[in-house]
């Protein structure tokens, strides 16, 4: 099967304008990976929030990034109107059984709340206190089998960094939409609470990451060794805590590994579907 050697690609960017290492990530893993297949891959980025940008349906793949902020004081807002209505779009045309070039998607962390928050699968809340740092994550049975998750281990380690968590699935919904839990947080015997849900499986064409799959160890360090991000690390977890997070990003097993696992990935699952098609 012939891969395409065409690709476009819409990262929808819902950092607000805020400065962060997710946007530049996922660039240069799209300019790998089309240097590594030799593809002609070409990717736009849309400002959601601020301008409501959001793309049209002539890409053939979407990254929807995360974010800063609340997933909730968002509802009803204009931008997330306009950010509805393109995945309104989306789906309108996977589900049209004349369009063999389905448009794949990946929600990452703050897009991810905002869909199983739409989708209803599941609670999303505020943390007691915000995760941050390299964590594992444990694969649940739909997800060992999960093509994205490839050549992960059970557990995995990623990027977790949020003050919001999506808890209590709701199964029967879940089932009615043929979505899959393919991943939950670590488990915390000493902490009486419901695991959060770390990965789900929307439809055939979309899944999300409440994990940051881009994160690479140079981001991650920037963002660590900043005097206000260092601060609060070391305040809430301790010093300790904070030059483990730094050894870690050198653990080729940990986030490298997710990095240079998932969203390839992804974008490999997204060529065969397209393959097909052609």
């Amino acid at each position: 099967m012939d891969r395409p050697q065409n690709l476009k690609v819409a990262i929808l960017d819902l950092y607000e304008g805020q400065p962060n290492q997710g946007m530049r990530c996922i660039r240069e893993l799209l300019d790998q990976y089309g240097s590594d297949h030799n593809i002609d891959l070409v990717y736009d980025e849309f400002e959601v929030r601020i301008r409501q940008e959001v793309p049209d349906l002539s890409y053939d793949i979407y990254i929807s990034s995360g974010g800063p902020g609340s997933p909730l004081d968002s509802i009803g807002s204009e931008w997330e109107e306009v950010y509805f209505g393109w995945l309104s779009a989306v789906e309108q045309y996977n589900n049209d059984v004349n369009a063999s070039d389905k448009k794949h998607v990946l929600f990452i962390c703050h897009s991810f709340q905002l869909i199983c928050r739409h989708y209803a699968i599941a609670q999303v809340t505020s943390r007691k206190s915000t995760a941050f740092g390299v964590f594992p994550i444990h694969l649940q049975e739909a997800g060992k089998h999960e093509p994205v998750f490839a050549g992960l281990q059970d557990p995995f380690y990623a990027v977790d960094s949020r003050s919001y968590q999506v808890i209590q699935p709701d199964n029967g919904r879940l089932t009615e939409m043929g979505a899959r839990v393919l991943a939950i947080e670590k488990e915390r015997p000493h902490i009486p609470l419901e695991r959060a849900i770390m990965a789900v499986r929307f439809s055939d064409y979309m899944i999300g990451t409440q994990f940051h799959p881009e994160a690479d160890p140079k981001g991650m360090s920037i963002h660590l060794q900043t005097p206000d991000r260092k601060k609060t690390v070391i305040f809430e977890y301790g010093e300790e805590k904070w030059q483990s997070m730094i050894q870690q990003l050198n653990d080729p097993d940990k986030i490298l590994w997710t990095h240079s696992h998932v969203i390839p990935n992804f974008l490999d699952y997204a060529l065969k579907g397209l393959a097909v098609a052609s």
